[in-house]
């Protein structure tokens, strides 16, 4: 392992008004992990995200990236061009609504390979054959590489969008709720996808869930948020197993019942 973090995040704060979203939340992030925030709904932890992938500018605090291609940068301070070279070359952003990580209106496999073509592929034999692998890899059918996504299902959706995310073999990826809305049988489904395709492209992840279950299944640390603040991290099986803040019993109580 390398000794560099992979993101960098000191004391990032973000307010609304009078209203404070995260206060002071730090934390290193390492190549191959997949780190999970969680909370309630108002917890802050898509705010905090929002702020980590430069969607975002926070009001304190820094957040610095160990770029493949320039080495350690401070993510805010980085040009529109610049920051969006990023997200489609290094990292990847999965929307809990589909729909906002995909364009509608063009087929699955331009979705695909529009990635592609933003690092540099521009063979269009070569763009739609990985373009149809990878439909293969998320499990849909690969006669569907010319439809729209409009026609496709919700899970549908969201495996399309995962593929267009990781086809560039991005090192950081970014997943708020991956799974949410979804019905329970698709859960299941894309939560296999995701744990395989982050096992083995070596990925590394920040995770915002509520559900301590997708948590448990897919990281490997834990960030528990209450009112915007950290109030619990640890080892994912460590927090779920011996939780420590009262806050954290409570989410551990009313979710994962022994």
């Amino acid at each position: 392992m390398t000794d560099t973090p992979l993101l960098l995040v000191r004391d990032v704060t973000k307010r609304f008004g009078g209203r404070i979203a995260c206060c002071d939340v730090s934390f290193d992030l390492w190549p191959g992990e997949v780190l999970g925030i969680v909370g309630e709904s108002g917890s802050g932890k898509t705010t905090l995200l929002n702020c980590l992938a430069g969607r975002m500018t926070p009001d304190g605090g820094s957040v610095a990236y160990d770029s493949a291609s320039s080495g350690l940068v401070d993510v805010h301070p980085l040009s529109e061009a610049r920051r969006r070279l990023l997200t489609r070359t290094e990292w990847g952003f999965v929307n809990q609504d589909a729909r906002e990580g995909l364009r509608m209106g063009v087929s699955a496999g331009a979705n695909i390979g529009e990635r592609l073509m933003a690092i540099g592929a521009r063979h269009y034999g070569e763009i739609r054959q990985t373009a149809t692998d990878w439909l293969g890899r998320v499990e849909i059918e690969l006669d569907r590489l010319d439809d729209r996504p409009t026609a496709f299902s919700g899970g549908m959706r969201q495996r399309l969008q995962i593929a267009r995310n990781l086809v560039s073999q991005p090192r950081l990826v970014f997943m708020d709720e991956p799974t949410g809305g979804l019905d329970v049988s698709v859960q299941a489904r894309i939560l296999d996808l995701l744990r395989g395709l982050v096992a083995n492209l070596n990925l590394s992840a920040v995770l915002v869930t509520h559900d301590l279950g997708v948590a448990r299944l897919l990281t490997h640390r834990l960030m528990v948020m209450q009112g915007g603040r950290v109030v619990e991290a640890g080892l994912t099986d460590q927090v779920l197993d011996d939780p420590q803040h009262a806050y954290t019993q409570m989410l551990v109580a009313s979710i994962l019942p022994v």
